[in-house]
């Protein structure tokens, strides 16, 4: 099992969506710590209550869950957008994304649940786009929207607003950014009542968040989390899209790409992504055809791995110590720190939770992790 990934508890009845939303809003709980919370306590309610005590071991005495004020006004403010809220314990919540690392536990939605879990396939790329990038965008999701795949990109300008609009006759997804009640760019205001009603939109931000920078990283990660594959067309180098694409192989999902002529900035990424191993593909019968090979590689079973020998008990403090002295101010794989701790998942993840609330660690997107 992947020591970095610890699987979905199951929540208890009396956990309603107002006690939900107090855990994932409450101070540093982020959420690869709210389903470690979930695991080790057995439902958001017991997780809640043993916050303070947490916190207070981790050194942190003045420590206050979210209130539940703040939770009833959020669910209050969904109802007034006319979103829903969907948790991951729920049957609707699409199981792709519940095996990402750190996936969303709620989403609000305005639109019809359903289309996240579609056979969706990602078609995202530049903002600033050529003539030939909207083109190659508008018939790549027309071509996959008829071949069954629900299309999923992130609502920008460019080629995502070109596959969103080839897309509404056949299915379409938008991961936003900000609250699902809030578009950008505002633009697409037409476009995004269009996906409501012909598709879905989506965010974890609370309705009425105004998107902010640090908040286009872990949308990218949904955008590739509920996807089956992510088809990139004409993206620069350093890009937002490049974050997508880097998710996506951290997911184990298909990064596929549209190659350009050398001498075009705008396709710089893609070239680049095909260069270290990405699929090059030149319209959706190559995107079919290779997710059908997929298929039929994933239906191979794998030889269980061998069982890890039991390694000694470690100090807590010492532990502490240990996971601080493998992080720097670049991210590290989290499942990478732990394999070479040597240790129980169980052990390192307590560490990196202590670690989380007293503010000298970082999570970031990818499952990685940073010293705060």
């Amino acid at each position: 099992m992947d020591t970095g990934h610890l699987p979905f508890g199951r929540q208890g009845t009396q956990d309603d969506d107002l006690t939900v939303l107090r855990l994932i809003r409450s101070r540093r709980v982020g959420p690869a710590t709210y389903h470690r919370l979930i695991a080790e306590h057995g439902g958001a309610r017991a997780a809640l209550d043993a916050l303070p005590t947490i916190a207070a071991a981790a050194g942190i005495g003045d420590y206050e869950p979210c209130p539940e004020g703040v939770a009833a006004a959020e669910l209050a403010a969904g109802r007034k957008a006319g979103a829903r809220l969907i948790r991951c314990d729920s049957p609707l919540y699409p199981a792709a994304l519940r095996e990402i690392d750190g996936a969303p536990p709620i989403l609000w939605v305005r639109g019809d649940p359903a289309w996240l879990a579609k056979n969706p396939v990602a078609v995202i790329g530049a903002r600033n786009t050529s003539s030939l990038g909207l083109r190659m965008a508008r018939g790549m999701a027309a071509g996959l929207g008829e071949a069954g795949h629900t299309i999923v990109a992130g609502l920008a300008r460019g080629i995502d607003t070109a596959a969103h609009n080839a897309a509404l006759p056949t299915g379409t997804v938008a991961v936003m950014a900000g609250g699902v009640d809030v578009i950008y760019p505002a633009e697409n205001l037409v476009l995004a009542a269009q996906i409501a009603e012909k598709g879905v939109l989506v965010s974890e931000q609370p309705p009425g968040t105004e998107p902010q920078a640090r908040h286009f990283p872990t949308r990218n990660r949904i955008v590739s989390g509920l996807s089956l594959a992510v088809v990139v067309i004409e993206a620069a180098h350093r890009s937002g899209t490049l974050i997508t694409a880097k998710n996506a192989l951290d997911q184990g999902r298909e990064v596929m790409a549209v190659p350009g002529h050398p001498m075009d900035a705008r396709a710089g990424g893609c070239n680049q992504l095909i260069r270290d191993g990405a699929l090059l593909v030149r319209n959706s019968a190559d995107v079919c055809a290779a997710l059908a090979h997929e298929a039929g590689a994933a239906d191979t079973p794998e030889a269980p791995p061998a069982p890890a020998p039991r390694p000694e008990p470690v100090e807590a403090g010492e532990l502490e110590a240990r996971i601080l002295s493998r992080l720097g101010p670049s991210p590290s794989d989290e499942n990478d720190v732990i394999r070479d701790l040597g240790l129980p998942a169980a052990a390192a993840n307590a560490a990196i939770l202590s670690l989380e609330l007293q503010g000298r660690l970082l999570r970031v997107p990818g499952g990685r992790l940073a010293l705060g």
